[in-house]
């Protein structure tokens, strides 16, 4: 067959493949700050663990194909529920298959590893992905700080699974690891909630009503910030392991007294990830302190 030819029957096919299966709006989460509900408790587990080897490369790439599966699934409730056209169905399907593909290797590289006892930590994820994916096809899942929450419990079992793998083994440690990360990632979500009921206000409001409506975000960061200093003091934890909570619970003072009056979700978020990121370094390099 001619180049030209094959050029002009091959390129067009390639083209509307392309089209049709790499749409990023399938493939890649669209809600870009909740990447570090997943890294953040992914690399403290690793650095936790201090050793670097081919398990951690397989509870990396499993739990980021589980975590990116999410959003091929939830189109593809969408759908079929007359949420999105049905012609999402076929590339939904295709990520789907990638991304199930993808950890169902990485799984059994853990397995042929000896970590088999790693697996058990997905099963708390089934029903509470479930509730997410029926909250999807009711048109329900916005706004739903309650299974946000409890959803970066989940996510947050990436922590004592990187821990155990860098190990070789089981460590009761590595559940305080969960605790730490899921309580901040908690703080976050309502901190963010309550930015964003901020920007929707006309004028600034008086102090005492700014400090009632943040009230329960400072219970979150003050909570995180007690028990992190008990904790260290009795000696169950690294005793500096406090200093990354206080940057949060400095972070929610500063917000209840000056409100995002008029910011843009995107700054918000931008501010959120920073404060998440500075969190994350602090509590590896702390944690590491005797």
């Amino acid at each position: 067959m001619p180049y030209g030819l094959a050029e002009r029957i091959f390129f067009p096919y390639a083209c509307q493949t392309m089209q049709t299966y790499f749409k990023k709006q399938i493939a890649i989460p669209q809600d870009h700050g909740s990447w570090v509900f997943i890294l953040s408790p992914l690399l403290i587990g690793m650095f936790a663990g201090n050793t670097f080897s081919i398990g951690t490369f397989f509870i990396f790439i499993a739990a980021m194909s589980a975590f990116m599966i999410r959003q091929p699934m939830t189109i593809f409730v969408k759908a079929i529920s007359g949420r999105r056209p049905r012609t999402d169905l076929v590339p939904a399907q295709f990520w789907l298959l990638i991304y199930g593909s993808i950890a169902a290797l990485a799984l059994t590289g853990l397995i042929l590893q000896g970590f088999s006892f790693i697996l058990y930590l997905a099963f708390p994820g089934i029903p509470v992905f479930a509730w997410h994916l029926w909250l999807v096809s009711k048109r329900a899942e916005r706004k739903q700080p309650c299974i946000e929450i409890i959803a970066t419990g989940v996510l947050s079992l990436a922590a004592p699974a990187a821990y155990w793998i860098g190990i070789h083994g089981y460590d009761s440690a590595g559940w305080w690891l969960w605790f730490f990360t899921w309580m901040q990632s908690a703080a976050s979500i309502v901190y963010a909630y309550l930015r964003l009921e901020q920007r929707e206000q006309a004028e600034v409001k008086s102090r005492s009503e700014q400090r009632k409506m943040g009230h329960r975000a400072l219970l979150y960061t003050s909570f995180n910030f007690a028990m992190s200093l008990i904790l260290g003091l009795i000696g169950l934890t690294p005793i500096l392991i406090f200093i990354p909570f206080t940057i949060q619970w400095l972070e929610t003072l500063w917000g209840i007294d000056h409100p995002a009056i008029g910011w843009k979700p995107v700054h918000i978020g931008i501010r959120q990830l920073i404060v998440s990121i500075v969190w994350t370094i602090l509590f590896i390099l702390f944690w590491r302190t005797p």
